[in-house]
């Protein structure tokens, strides 16, 4: 294992050999002299000795920048001296060569405030990333060229990749542990081994991207991969000379110590580190909640700690996929499709809007027993807020609101028109009456059908190992020259499996109805970026339509609106893309942060596909998600 020169952290409890397995950091961590830090036989050390990660996943771009601090504060308070998260491409390079590391995304200023909380910071910079996160993270451009392979030694993939990697080196080099900053871990790719199916070309891949991150200034830090135990994945995944960090998650009690038996028999030696430790899952559209067990979890953790091993506890707070960015999940081995909800509440120690949950009380005292060391007071948060119903008192139809179509003999997705997000609307003529199936060629991935602007039919792209995708309509046009509309709705793409290079959003192939090919297309491009902008009025509306409201706060504070009485669409507040909400939930309320409000008026602007008259919203005072 390569040894690193590092510079001195300003930590009086290293003097105590106690302490270092814990690592409990004091306020700051200043750099100072050189130290060093390795893989080193069956555990990390820091200046020769033990050194114990005990770590927490939270992503940056899942909490609003004003809340970054109170996150890392509750870290510590949990114990924690670490903390993980991903990077992703796709927020920071929208359109190629265009970069954006502002707001949100300044993810240079949230690894900084880390340091100040006393944490240090195992960093993801795939570039693909997974978390159920839109396409793992990647930016939709890729693949606008139908021949690109991403996730492969593909030089159209790999071209712009280390472009973004090098990009990324100049806002996150400077914060690596040698240079002063908090980064002790960076991660090559992302669980390839559960991607790659064991490929010739796997250890070529792996060490390209290696080379990309060492080329970006990212040399100055251990290296590692993270994949499942299973010594299959692991042989696909990893680099013979980087430590493994193994990912599994703990319904099971006993899951710990099967999987660390499972990585003994791939690497016998090297730091034992569960690098994503699964305390809670995610949900998808229309699916029951997903429920975990906090005591089988708390038993794997309390094994792990209890064996000096290394752990992250992927998520310690999950915080809310906002605007377009939720993923979707799929089967490795068929093409299913399960759109993930907007929150990312994980069932975490810390939920949805950074409240501790009784697991971040258990999750604490086993830290604390395991090391000896009790963690600062837990940060007080201020009580949500509740906002009284106000009506949706303005309205404007879709229909009214279309920008300038494209025309094509056939339709074309949403990346050959260099959309990304949102919803795209294909329009053509049937000449003479016409009954049969409407059958939509890799439709992705919900569509509602019009006939001369009636609805007529929804296609619906979920589908799970047992319940099949919707891909035709049965539809009855008995008037010539009768007009018909699609429209698409991009869900979100799928962030993990081998499908996720097929996933181009729209109509992906072609229509057909009654065995015939349509063609003649008007295609409309919807990102919906500025829906305040529209011409609303008082008229009333139904079927696809934008809603605007003012409310009106005292005070701000964080609220959960109450989207129960909508359809399907998207939520904007004061010009902040929200979040989706579907009827069918299981999620039925979006997180509204305080930062997003302010004192006096607010305007909300709600796009449904199913508008019906007098709609009201709300703030309730707890979120409601299908628990």
């Amino acid at each position: 294992m390569r040894t690193l020169v590092l510079p001195a952290l300003l930590l009086p409890a290293l003097l105590l050999p106690a302490l270092l397995l814990a690592l409990t950091c004091p306020t700051s961590i200043p750099a100072q002299t050189a130290h060093t830090f390795k893989a080193e036989g069956s555990q990390f050390t820091l200046d020769g000795k033990p050194f114990r990660i005990i770590s927490g996943e939270m992503h940056y771009a899942r909490i609003p920048r004003a809340y970054w601090r109170d996150r890392l504060r509750k870290a510590r308070a949990m114990g924690l001296n670490t903390v993980t998260t991903y990077v992703f491409w796709n927020v920071h390079e929208p359109r190629p060569g265009t970069f954006d590391f502002s707001g949100n995304y300044d993810v240079a200023e949230f690894i900084r405030e880390a340091q100040q909380e006393g944490l240090y910071v195992i960093l993801r910079p795939g570039p693909y990333a997974c978390a159920e996160w839109e396409f793992g993270g990647f930016p939709a451009w890729l693949l606008k060229d139908r021949t690109a392979v991403v996730r492969s030694l593909d030089p159209k993939f790999m071209t712009p990749a280390t472009r973004w990697l090098k990009r990324l080196g100049q806002e996150l080099a400077p914060l690596q542990l040698a240079n002063g900053g908090p980064i002790v871990l960076i991660q090559v790719e992302n669980e390839y081994g559960s991607f790659s199916g064991n490929n010739p070309d796997d250890r070529a891949y792996m060490e390209a991207t290696r080379q990309a991150l060492l080329d970006a200034g990212f040399n100055k830090t251990q290296l590692y991969t993270a994949d499942g135990p299973e010594p299959e994945r692991i042989a696909a995944g990893s680099l013979p000379d980087l430590p493994v960090g193994i990912n599994f998650g703990g319904e099971d009690p006993a899951a710990a110590e099967k999987a660390f038996a499972l990585l003994n028999q791939s690497r016998p030696t090297g730091p034992r580190f569960n690098s994503e430790f699964w305390d809670g899952w995610f949900q998808h559209w229309g699916a029951p909640y997903t429920h975990t067990s906090t005591a089988n979890q708390a038993a794997n953790l309390d094994y792990m700690l209890s064996h000096g091993y290394s752990v992250s506890v992927y998520m310690f707070h999950g915080g809310t996929s906002f605007g377009w960015m939720n993923g979707a999940n799929s089967a490795n081995d068929k093409p299913t499709f399960e759109p993930d909800v907007s929150s990312y509440d994980y069932d975490s120690p810390l939920d949805e809007s950074g409240r501790p949950t009784p697991k971040f009380t258990l999750f604490r005292d086993l830290i604390t027993k395991a090391t000896g060391i009790t963690p600062p007071p837990v940060p007080a948060t201020p009580a949500p807020i509740t906002v009284p119903a106000f009506p949706l008192t303005e309205s404007v139809p879709l229909w009214s609101t279309l920008p300038q179509p494209v025309s094509s003999p056939a339709p074309l997705s949403m990346e050959d028109l260099d959309q990304s997000y949102g919803y795209i609307l294909y329009r053509t003529r049937l000449a003479a009456p016409v009954s049969g199936a409407l059958v939509l060629d890799a439709l992705h991935d919900y569509a509602q059908v019009y006939l001369n602007g009636v609805l007529a039919g929804t296609l619906d792209r979920r589908s799970t190992g047992s319940s099949p995708a919707q891909t035709s309509l049965s539809l009855d046009s008995t008037k010539p020259n009768t007009q018909l509309d699609i429209l698409v709705e991009n869900s979100g793409r799928i962030n993990f499996s081998k499908y996720i290079r097929g996933e181009r959003k729209g109509i992906t192939t072609s229509v057909s109805l009654a065995g015939h090919p349509l063609t003649g297309w008007q295609i409309f491009t919807l990102p919906m970026e500025k829906p305040a902008a529209l011409p609303f009025t008082a008229k009333p509306c139904t079927g696809p339509c934008f809603s605007r409201a003012t409310f009106n706060i005292a005070k701000p504070g964080d609220t959960f609106l109450d989207t129960s009485a909508l359809g399907k669409g998207q939520l904007w507040i004061n010009g902040f893309n929200l979040g989706r909400f579907w009827k069918g939930g299981p999620q039925k309320t979006l997180y509204l942060p305080a930062p997003l409000l302010k004192s006096g008026a607010n305007e909300i602007v709600v796009f449904d596909l199913n508008t019906t008259p007098s709609r009201t919203l709300g703030g309730l005072a707890s979120p409601q998600l299908g628990k």
